[in-house]
C-alpha cells in the first residue's frame, strides 16, 4: 500500500483561518512536508506549528526565491523525491501550502510530479484575494462583475492593458514592484479606487489607500481595485 499526498491549504496568516479539515490533517500526519525560503524559515509551518505532532517526520523543501527558474524547479525535484521515498513505504504525507495550494500556491508543482504515481487529496483554504477583501472591508465583485487577478511582476505594459480592460483586480505579489504598479495605477486615474493591503490577518496587518502606501513592500501584499459605483447599494 502506497501513502497518500494531502495537499493542504492553511490560508493568508492567522492560524484561526485553518480550516477543521486542515487541521484533522495536519494534526494525525506521521510525516509533513513545506516549503521554506532557502537558509529562511517556513511561513507555512509558523502557522501550523500548534497542530504538528512532536514526533511528525518533516520534509522541509528550501526553495531559493530567484528570477532564474532552475533552482526551484530543483528544489521541487529534490523534494518530491523525499516525499516519494516516504509515500512508497506507506506513510501519508501532508504537504502544508500558505494560502490554497491551487491558488499560487507552491504544492502545484510537487503535485505534478507525484499525481502520476500517487494517489493525491487536495484540502482547500482561505485565499489571500477573498482575506484581503475581508479586511479592507470592501466587496471585491457582485451581480455579473469579473474579477480579473493579476501578478505584479507582470511587464508594465501588459499590466496597464489588463487593468484598463477589468472591472475589478486583484494584484498579487506586489513586493518590489510596487512603484511599478502603483505608477501604472495613477495614469490610468484609478489610484482613489484602490486599496493597498500587507500580511492580511497578521498582527502587523496594514491596510491603506494605495496613495498613502509605503514606499516598499513585502511579498506578501496586495492592490485590491474596484471601478465604478457600489453596486450592491
Amino acid at each position: 500500500m502506497l501513502g497518500r499526498l494531502i495537499g493542504v491549504g492553511l490560508g493568508p496568516g492567522d492560524p484561526d483561518l485553518v480550516t477543521l479539515k486542515a487541521a484533522r490533517a495536519i494534526e494525525g500526519a506521521a510525516c509533513v512536508a513545506y516549503p521554506s525560503l532557502a537558509g529562511g524559515d517556513s511561513f507555512a509551518r509558523a502557522i501550523a506549528a500548534d497542530l504538528i505532532a512532536s514526533d511528525a517526520h518533516e520534509i522541509r523543501l528550501d526553495v531559493p526565491m530567484t528570477v532564474a527558474r532552475e533552482p526551484a524547479q530543483a528544489a521541487y525535484d529534490k523534494g518530491a523525491a523525499e516525499i516519494a521515498d516516504v509515500l512508497r513505504k506507506g506513510t501519508d504525507v501532508v504537504m502544508l501550502c500558505e494560502g490554497d495550494p491551487f491558488f499560487y500556491g507552491s504544492f502545484m508543482y510537487v503535485h505534478a510530479r507525484l499525481k502520476q504515481d500517487f494517489q493525491v487529496e487536495v484540502i482547500p483554504g482561505v485565499t489571500s484575494v477573498t482575506a484581503c477583501a475581508a479586511v479592507s472591508g470592501r466587496p471585491l465583485v457582485a451581480r455579473n462583475e469579473r474579477l480579473t487577478v493579476l501578478p505584479g511582476p507582470m511587464n508594465e505594459a501588459d499590466l496597464r492593458n489588463r487593468i484598463a480592460g477589468a472591472e475589478a483586480v486583484a494584484i498579487m505579489k506586489v513586493g518590489r514592484h510596487l512603484q511599478k504598479i502603483r505608477s501604472v495605477i495613477d495614469a490610468l486615474g484609478l489610484t482613489a479606487q484602490a486599496t493597498y493591503i500587507e500580511r492580511a490577518s497578521l498582527p502587523e496587518q496594514v491596510v491603506l489607500p494605495l496613495a498613502e502606501a509605503p514606499e516598499k513592500a513585502p511579498y506578501f501584499s496586495m492592490i485590491l481595485l474596484t471601478k465604478g459605483a457600489d453596486p450592491w447599494l
